[in-house]
């Protein structure tokens, strides 16, 4: 096994940090409390590479899922917030892998020149959480296409996005054998909502722009359902996959943040004669927190690499994401602790930083759902719930 990143890699590494150096942390300050990075998100459009991982074919760059995860980890280690555009990511893949050629040509070329954002990601509703299979959110056939009516939450960036990825029943809970069947995904086009889609915005410990979306009759054409009908629950698998594999760099990178900062700072503030860092009690939970970092990385790169080649990749996309934002929360509470007060002042970033990487603790899931996952399906332990 090879441990040192491609050419390529290195070279998009490169690329997104020269990009990020032109939005500082006063880029990022400034926008809060709720303010969206029109600016930086054009800015990556404008470069391709929010179209990674669209085909050459369909105008994008054809660059496999290690890419977006060194683009995404590049942007967090810089300072920014990749989650004001992750979506694009792994929402993608849903409509790769699954959806029909037709599709691919309708939805592929627009997104791919920025003329079109695909950033919402419609599948959390608030009377089940995590228990996706138990959704209710309804699809009902028509004579040409679909009814929806139905509640999703936490469906963020969906006043900044074109189209959405929507998970619905097209089969009640009482039609089907398995709660996991019945469940079928769709491409809606919120460009014409009307009044038939609401979307509210929820105001979070960080910039996050999440949103509820509220479905009251809205009609979706026959050809905005992804492959095939009540398969669903399948397709969204794939794409949390990827979700979690990216959202695992993401938390690389900010882990970098945070232990590039603490070791900065631990080396030049000097208290009682001597640099802070000299102190074990300093320095030793930014050394733990750096090995962390990087072992969580590792379990990224081999999540990425089974499903780059098609293999099932569950246990390792989902081990990747706890060990990271574990890691990431490790090195934000080190890096905290090391600035002392200084850590909470506006203008150091650490506090933002902070909030930002606490949020992958419990989302795209739980950590604890991730263990609950690891022993039962892996472990093969009692389940759980």
């Amino acid at each position: 096994m090879d441990f040192e990143l491609s050419e390529e890699l290195q070279d998009i590494r490169t690329a997104i940090r020269q990009l990020c150096d032109r939005f500082a942390g006063s880029y990022w300050r400034d926008l809060e409390p709720d303010r969206y990075p029109e600016e930086f998100v054009r800015s990556l459009t404008e470069h391709g590479w929010l179209s990674a991982l669209i085909p050459e074919q369909f105008g994008g760059s054809g660059l496999p899922l290690s890419a977006a995860s060194v683009i995404l980890e590049e942007i967090s280690a810089s300072g920014g917030n990749p989650g004001a555009c992750h979506a694009q990511m792994y929402v993608m893949g849903t409509l790769l892998r699954h959806g029909s050629p037709e599709q691919k040509r309708r939805w592929l070329p627009p997104i791919a020149a920025g003329e079109l954002r695909l950033q919402a990601f419609a599948v959390t509703e608030p009377t089940v959480g995590s228990d996706t299979t138990r959704i209710q959110t309804r699809a009902k056939r028509t004579g040409d296409g679909y009814v929806v009516n139905g509640q999703k939450v936490w469906t963020s960036r969906a006043q900044h996005s074109d189209l959405m990825i929507l998970l619905a029943r097209t089969k009640a809970l009482s039609e089907v054998a398995k709660p996991a069947d019945g469940l079928s995904v769709f491409i809606v086009d919120m460009r014409e909502r009307g009044e038939s889609l609401t979307i509210k915005p929820i105001r979070t410990l960080m910039n996050h722009a999440t949103t509820e979306v509220f479905f009251d009759d809205l009609e979706l054409p026959a050809d905005a359902l992804v492959g095939e009908e009540g398969r669903g629950f399948r397709y969204i698998l794939d794409g949390m996959n990827a979700e979690r594999i990216l959202i695992a760099g993401e938390c690389v990178g900010d882990g970098r943040f945070f232990t590039d900062r603490a070791c900065a700072y631990a080396s030049e503030r000097h208290v009682f004669g001597r640099p802070i860092g000299a102190n074990q009690g300093v320095q030793f939970p930014i050394a733990k927190a750096h090995m962390a970092i990087e072992a969580a990385s590792l379990m990224r790169w081999k999540a990425c690499r089974l499903y780059e080649q098609g293999r099932p990749c569950g246990p390792e996309a989902n081990m990747a994401k706890y060990l990271a934002a574990e890691a990431s929360w490790q090195a934000a509470n080190a890096c905290l602790d090391t600035h002392g007060g200084f850590g909470f002042a506006h203008e150091y970033d650490i506090e933002r930083k902070f909030r930002e990487t606490r949020l992958y603790q419990v989302a795209p899931i739980s950590n604890h759902l991730v263990q609950a996952y690891v022993g039962q399906h892996v472990l093969g332990m009692p389940r759980t719930y």
